[in-house]
Parts: C-alpha cells; sequence; structure tokens
C-alpha cells in the first residue's frame, strides 16, 4: 500500500512540474499543442511494473508483473477548455500482456479501451489523466483467493506526462489504479487491486 501511495504520489508530481515551468515554454523546442491536434494518430509501446497492494477488497499485496501495453490512438476532439485545463480527448486501443512472478509464475493477455485527456498548455510537457476499460484472461485464476475464473474485467487509472524530444517523438511515464474483477461471474470475486506504473515511447503522426 505504501508503495502504491508513493507512485501515485510521483504521478501527480509529474503533472504538477510542468506548471512551475510553463513561463519558461517558448518556441526553442517542440511543442505538444502542435503535434496533438484533432485527427492525429499515436503509436506507442509501454513497459510497465504491477505491484499488487491491499487497498479495498483486495486480499493480499504480494502479487507482481511485468507488463507490455502497445498502444494505438486517435485524438478525437478538437481543444477545449481554457487556461491550465486546455487540452483535446485522445481514444487509444491498448492491448496487454503480462507476466506474474508473484506469488507464482503466470500469464495474463488481453486489452483496453482507453480514454485520454491531453493537457496542452505546458510547452514541450503533456501532462495527460487517462482512464481504461477492457478485458483480460489469466491464469492467476482459480489459483488466488481474489478470483476463481479466467476471464475478468479490467478497470484502470491514473496521471501520467509525455515528453516531447521531437516534433513527433514523446518519452512517456504514467502510473495507474488498476482493478481486476470478474463482475460476480464466479463463485469468487474479491478482487485484485494494485498498482502500475509504466514507462515508453510514442510517436504522433499528424492528420
Amino acid at each position: 500500500m505504501k508503495l502504491g501511495g508513493i507512485c501515485v504520489a510521483l504521478g501527480f508530481l509529474a503533472i504538477l512540474l510542468p506548471t512551475n515551468s510553463q513561463a519558461e515554454s517558448s518556441s526553442l523546442g517542440p511543442q505538444a499543442r502542435g503535434a496533438v491536434q484533432r485527427g492525429t494518430l499515436e503509436v506507442g509501446v509501454m513497459a510497465g511494473y504491477l505491484q499488487g497492494n491491499d487497498t479495498l477488497t483486495s486480499v493480499s499485496s504480494n502479487r507482481s508483473a511485468l507488463y507490455a501495453l502497445p498502444r494505438v490512438g486517435i485524438v478525437v476532439t478538437p481543444d477545449i477548455g481554457s487556461g491550465l485545463y486546455a487540452g483535446n480527448l485522445e481514444l487509444l486501443i491498448e492491448p496487454l500482456y503480462a507476466h506474474y512472478f508473484k506469488p507464482f509464475g503466470a500469464n495474463a493477455a488481453g486489452g483496453s479501451v482507453v480514454f485520454k485527456y491531453n493537457f496542452l498548455g505546458f510547452g514541450r510537457w503533456l501532462p495527460f489523466w487517462d482512464l481504461g476499460l477492457g478485458m483480460l484472461w489469466t491464469n492467476l485464476a482459480p489459483r488466488i483467493p481474489e478470483q476463481s475464473t479466467p476471464f475478468n474485467f479490467v478497470l484502470e487509472s491514473g496521471p501520467g506526462v509525455q515528453y516531447f524530444a521531437t516534433e513527433r517523438v514523446a518519452l512517456t511515464l504514467g502510473v495507474r489504479f488498476h482493478h481486476i474483477s470478474n463482475a460476480q461471474t464466479g463463485d469468487r470475486n474479491k478482487g485484485l487491486n494494485s498498482t502500475l506504473g509504466y514507462l515508453g515511447l510514442s510517436i504522433f503522426f499528424p492528420r
């Protein structure tokens, strides 16, 4: 639980850091606002580390995994909002593959639809908040007390930031609260709650 709190705090810090340098952002480097417009495509790949925690209904924090998260998405709205909240909405498809090494070796595969709000007013920094809904298969179940079925639903959300190293290439860092549940389709459904930290690289293709 302490690790989860630290990761979420780092995620918020990643969003707040660009606000301190907003006044200093200029035309000296690539600007996220120019790169991330309606119709822009994002193609990327992320690597993540998932650590279980005992918040809410989870039985144990002894759940750890490595995640691979390719993604492809499109910005679906024009710029909305103003000031610090000026941004746009992006829709992504994010497949996943995971290898659990705690409490024992296991695998998971699936995918999510991710809604991502991009904050555009921070120069080459692009803070965001995302929300993902999806499904996965895992052979953790029925060997763990939380779940009794291999097919489950995923709910995840959290902050992150992208840094445009060039006009089209951005480095990504983020953290999510990650929840797995079978929605009462099995005889056990206590839920598996975790913190997922991830980093990676995205390329943006303008319309």
